[in-house]
């Protein structure tokens, strides 16, 4: 009894000097399962402003408005009313973080111009950098999301990245980027790579009208798996990666492949909502959606979203499949809409 009396003495005093609770395993997972949470990141396009008021932005964490680009000068360009659309997206959900997204897969050659000389050229950096933040507290932004892609990755991105994260932090400001599922720009170093507080990662247009006899799907699940593990073998943790799903599709049934959204394809008929693909058309549909919010609930700290205003509005509506799957895995995201 002495000996019993004194190792429940020693587990207490053990307990006291931890963090973790001496409780039972049921416990302690029940508390853990109370604490799990998930980013919703939703990108906007400029060109769907006028579709706002049917994206239910109650079911989203994040929202990343797209796209700016400096001038030659280094001040942001962005069309279309920026400050309208942040006013009426926080007025739905207060507790939304809005971010600029810059740069963007396709940019002219004029802008592709633009940015090497303001990033790859050092002593340019810090005006350049500062004409950002100004434009972030001038439309009342909380971040930066950099989706500079391919050649446009010049020498330059890490040192700006680096230094335009050290300016974000000191405004308590997010950074984050958008890179491609499997591959890993020879110019974002370590440190680079570190800076973003998570990455977006694009696990679709594995083909597309670039690759018109590539007849197959863009965004498979098996991609997406693939893109996760590529991204955890370059040592950005779990919780910085967000896995991104595509609200549209290609239709290959033409010499020109073409685009089409979730919405578009929905109309033709619902009983399309739940498949992959119609003839040559290859999209993700509900139930490959729901797979992957899965998938990424387990591996990930979140899904993302390109592009919102792609969605079917109403009961075939993606976003709400990302949403309520979360919720019935108890996730919480935004912690509104029922979540």
């Amino acid at each position: 009894m002495i000996k019993n009396k004194a190792l429940l003495g020693i587990l207490f005093f053990i307990c006291s000097l931890t963090a973790y609770s001496c409780s039972s395993d049921k416990e302690l997972n029940l508390e853990n399962s109370k604490k799990k949470t998930a980013r919703v990141v939703g990108y906007l396009s400029a060109d769907s402003f006028d579709k706002i008021q049917s994206i239910q932005f109650c079911k989203l964490t994040h929202l990343n408005i797209a796209f700016a680009n400096p001038d030659k000068t280094g001040n942001l360009v962005f069309s279309g009313d920026i400050d309208a659309v942040t006013k009426y997206v926080k007025s739905v959900n207060p507790n939304i973080v809005i971010s600029i997204s810059l740069a963007g897969g396709v940019i002219s050659e004029e802008q592709a111009a633009n940015w090497s000389l303001l990033i790859d050229k050092p002593e340019n950096r810090p005006a350049f950098i500062q004409n950002i933040l100004k434009f972030v507290s001038d439309h009342n932004l909380d971040g930066v999301d950099v989706d500079l892609e391919w050649d446009a990755v010049t020498s330059g991105y890490s040192g700006f990245v680096v230094e335009l994260k050290k300016e974000l932090a000191s405004k308590k400001k997010l950074l984050t980027a958008a890179l491609p599922n499997n591959t890993r720009f020879v110019n974002i170093n370590s440190e680079a790579l570190n800076a973003f507080d998570f990455i977006n990662i694009m696990a679709y247009d594995s083909t597309g009208p670039w690759s018109p006899n590539k007849v197959e799907q863009h965004s498979s699940f098996e991609f997406a798996k693939e893109g996760i593990e590529f991204w955890k073998k370059q040592n950005v943790p779990s919780h910085k990666l967000t896995l991104g799903v595509p609200f549209y599709g290609y239709n290959f049934t033409d010499a020109v492949v073409t685009s089409s959204t979730f919405g578009e394809i929905v109309q033709t008929g619902t009983q399309f909502a739940d498949q992959d693909e119609i003839g040559k058309i290859y999209y993700n549909g509900r139930p490959t959606i729901s797979k992957k919010v899965e998938y990424a609930a387990q591996n990930t700290g979140g899904i993302m979203i390109w592009e919102l205003a792609q969605d079917s509005f109403g009961e075939y509506s993606l976003l709400e499949i990302i949403h309520k799957k979360y919720t019935d895995l108890k996730y919480k995201n935004s912690g509104m809409c029922n979540n």
